[in-house]
């Protein structure tokens, strides 16, 4: 019998195509990597009984990056990263064993029916997973074909059955388009933005960004926010003038009309056109029209319209939206959420798709009067040749889904019931008025049928108040005419839905990525969303755009990432070659690139809105070379910098830097500070010096003293160290000299705190001494003598915190409190040297030690 295996994108779509498919039969054991699960069942492939194998990845499992040594930015011109840095693909997350794990489940395997997401990066990862698994799969007999692509849109029974039936195989020149693009980006972003950071956060100290970044399209993105806040600034109010007249007939209410002229821009013109209205006190009707008029109904839903829809009337950003939309599907509730398509095929089943809604209460109603009386044909959109529009496939609650599960999905159908609906009809009026010499007129809407808007009423037309009756010749009287003073307006900042519309237009990143830019312009602090969803610039981010026009325009206009993004289509298309494509760009923004070192434009920018480095900041500690004080720069990155040498020092992240003691570095005699995340948090010391140049090979750059393997400084892990963390591989857990009366010891890795011997006098790391169980550093404390829990009143004790059982009682596992979860658990996983550097995991009593934290 063969086995087939397949592979979906994420676990919980594995499960339901494995449903389908086994028609509920399947067996579900856990993968070797503990994400992803694998669901076997028996059944008929190609004509043949089969065993198959269904299983997921968890979005890319590879990703691109540099070789190790060109990752140092100290070390590597950015320069080189255009064309002479290798690179190479990794594990996209190393910690799920994604590669091995597929390795395991391939073997024996005869076929493998890919059901990757049906769109470039799904074609991009179907190769992916073929590189990982095709060297551990059965050898192929012949020319026989063992590969094959699933194609489908929703997770419903007839497509995926339909998929099954019409298997083909993965498109390499997708998977091309996208290597193409990654490979671009990396490139391109990582020389810029490891440029322009340490050149700006090397002259300025209040950037408030701990990353300068560039992204082909994210910089266009920023252009498009700036530009619009340039047009609010240079923006000048004019004023100008209009005629305002109300006219009544017997005892109808006044009507108020419109000047045909519009409005004038000079004031005694606008006088002399009121005294020429004023000759008469008599409006005159010259003209009624009655003009039945159609709004039409919407397209069928595609991914960039409902990324604006969910921004502008839901209040949902577009990351949060995709997130949302891609829940809704791998439930099986809408189909495919990424489609440029606006347009269903001829042989799209639409009632189908209604009848599923009849059993909403909240458009029942609706949907029946739909299918009484008869479903419209949708508009004809365009069809980009991808997945069908945005549909709803099955009926939910708002129990099912969640506050914005259900929005966004209430949204997605009823636009489906308004593309099958008919238009909105109504009918116009307009009655066209002379008043002496000027024309005037007043028009009014009245519904005729509803249409779409019955499922869609935030659209329909406004209720207004019904015109007067009258006829040409008809005379009303004047009631006022005056002119009235108003003033131009400057446009509002962006919104994100118009941002979306404005890099849809320019082909600024496409519809799965989009979501993704408009996100990254964010957190970098460039624009902020305020109210309404409007996208206003910060000060970095306008310096940035405007220093950019300065020097190369080019890299903030869209022009030439839209033409890049051309050049991609065509590789997906087969008619471009990828390394020609590829080794042209690279080329272009090299040469940018050393234009925009050369000819750096931002500086008389950055000087009106930043503080030079010397500027910033307040005294702390003094530097090792010249014994002055150093500055500690609080804003994003913070750092320390010594104006006297002009240097630079960072320290970790998010936390509160201090002065320790005025105690000073054995090794280059710079002032120790402490680092500290918050009463409940880690906290350990530091040498400036040190941090940013680790002084022996087994240290990383920004660590502290907890992971220095001096062997004889009195704040290093050889000195501090006690045994190996409870929890992470790598961790020690390091005493924190700094905790008292509340001793505690901290991992130096991980998370883990685990406080002991509370209102102790003093606890000393044994030097010479190890416990012979578990080979942790014996430890001395001396207790209170009022508050000593050892026997017979004795206030001294030395032994193991893990082993020893007077301590036991006096030891309590928790986790810091951090301010990022950068800081959570295995940030490093090396070992140190000498005994305390590399303590053994305590064996059995630290087991259940560990069992007893927990």
């Amino acid at each position: 019998m063969k086995t087939v295996l397949m592979v979906a994108e994420k676990p919980s779509l594995a499960l339901s195509i494995a449903k389908i498919l086994s028609k509920g039969s399947c067996s579900s054991r856990k993968g070797l990597n503990g994400a992803c699960s694998v669901h076997d069942y028996q059944g008929s492939f190609q004509g043949q009984a089969a065993r198959f194998k269904m299983t997921s990845v968890c979005g890319h499992v590879l990703s691109l990056d540099f070789i190790g040594k060109y990752n140092d930015w100290d070390k590597v011109d950015p320069a080189e990263l255009f064309s002479q840095a290798p690179t190479e693909k990794k594990e996209a997350n190393p910690k799920l064993n994604m590669v091995k794990f597929l390795q395991v489940e391939a073997r024996g395997c005869d076929y493998v029916v890919l059901w990757l997401d049906c769109d470039k990066e799904g074609e991009n990862i179907c190769f992916e997973v073929l590189d990982a698994i095709e060297p551990a799969m059965n050898a192929p007999r012949g020319r026989e074909q063992t590969v094959f692509r699933a194609k489908f849109s929703s997770i419903t029974d007839t497509d995926i059955w339909k998929a099954m039936s019409q298997l083909g195989e993965p498109n390499r020149n997708e998977a091309l388009a996208v290597d193409a693009r990654q490979e671009l980006d990396l490139r391109i972003g990582c020389a810029f933005t490891r440029f322009q950071t340490k050149y700006f956060q090397g002259k300025y100290g209040n950037l408030d960004s701990s990353l300068i970044s560039f992204g082909p399209c994210q910089t266009p993105t920023l252009g498009f926010c700036v530009e619009r806040h340039d047009k609010i600034q240079s923006f000048k109010p004019e004023t100008y003038w209009v005629i305002q007249a109300k006219v009544f007939k017997g005892k109808d209410g006044p009507l108020t009309l419109d000047w045909d002229r519009g409005r004038v821009f000079d004031r005694e013109a606008g006088q002399m056109f009121v005294n020429l209205a004023k000759t008469s006190r008599e409006a005159r009707v010259e003209s009624v029209s009655k003009k039945e008029k159609a709004k039409q109904r919407p397209l069928a839903l595609n991914t960039v319209e409902m990324l604006r829809v969910a921004s502008s009337s839901l209040g949902m950003g577009p990351q949060h939206t995709m997130q949302v939309a891609e829940r809704l599907y791998t439930q099986g509730y809408i189909s495919y959420p990424r489609t440029e398509t606006n347009h269903y095929h001829e042989n799209f089943d639409l009632k189908e798709v209604l009848l599923q809604q009849t059993s909403n209460p909240m458009w029942a109603q609706e949907v029946r009067a739909l299918l009484a009386a008869g479903l419209n044909r949708p508009r004809k959109g365009s069809d980009a040749g991808d997945h069908p529009p945005i549909t709803p496939m099955r009926a939910a609650s708002e129990a099912e889904l969640g506050s914005d599960g259900w929005r966004l999905y209430e949204y997605i159908t009823r636009h489906f019931m308004a593309t099958v609906s008919e238009d909105c009809k109504y009918l116009q009026t307009t009655i066209e008025f002379s008043i002496g010499t000027e024309a005037f007129s007043c028009s009014g809407k009245t519904l005729i049928s509803p249409g779409y808007t019955a499922v869609m009423p935030w659209l329909g037309i406004p209720l207004e108040e019904a015109l007067p009756a009258c006829e040409r010749g008809d005379i009303f009287t004047v009631d006022e005419i005056k002119l009235v003073e108003k003033q131009t307006c400057p446009p509002d900042y962006l919104t994100e839905a118009e941002l979306i519309t404005l890099m849809e237009k320019h082909g600024i990143g496409t519809d799965a990525s989009i979501p993704v830019h408009i996100n990254n312009v964010c957190q970098r602090n460039y624009v902020t969303v305020e109210n309404g969803r409007k996208l206003k610039p910060t000060n970095l981010g306008i310096v940035l755009v405007h220093g950019y026009y300065k020097t190369d325009a080019e890299l903030v206009l869209p022009t030439i990432r839209s033409a890049v993004e051309k050049q991609l289509t065509l590789i997906a298309l087969g008619k471009a070659n990828y390394q020609q494509v590829l080794q042209h760009t690279l080329d272009i923004f090299k040469r940018k690139f050393h234009y925009f070192v050369d000819s750096v434009g931002m500086d008389e920018l950055m000087e009106v809105s930043f503080s030079p480095l010397a500027d910033s900041g307040k005294p702390l500690s003094r530097c090792g070379k010249c014994h002055r004080f150093m500055k500690y720069i609080q804003a994003k990155p913070s750092r320390l910098h010594c104006s006297h040498c002009d240097e630079t020092y960072s320290v970790p992240q998010n936390g509160v830097i201090k002065l320790y003691k005025e105690l000073r570095c054995p090794l280059d005699d710079f002032e120790l500070v402490l680092w500290t995340s918050g009463a409940r948090g880690k906290s350990y010391p530091l040498c400036p010096y040190c941090s940013s140049n680790p002084p022996f090979r087994d240290m990383k750059k920004g660590v502290g003293c907890n992971q220095c393997t001096h062997p004889s400084c009195q704040h290093s892990l050889v000195s501090l160290g006690i045994g190996q963390c409870v929890e992470c591989e790598g961790g020690v857990l390091v005493l924190d000299p700094t905790s008292a009366p509340k001793w505690r010891m901290a991992c130096n890795s991980c998370n883990v705190l685990v406080h002991f011997f509370e209102h102790a006098h003093r606890v000393q790391v044994g030097h010479a001494h190890c416990c012979d169980a578990c080979e942790a550093s014996l430890v001395a404390v001396d207790f209170n003598k009022t508050r000593s829990p050892l026997p017979a009143g004795e206030t001294q004790h030395t032994g193991c915190v893990f082993c020893d059982p007077l301590f036991q009682d006096l030891v309590e596992l928790k986790h810091a409190t951090m301010r990022h979860p950068m800081h959570r658990g295995g940030a490093r996983r090396g070992r140190g040297r000498g005994r305390r550097g590399n303590p053994k995991k305590p064996k059995d009593k630290m087991a259940a030690l560990a069992a007893y934290f927990v």
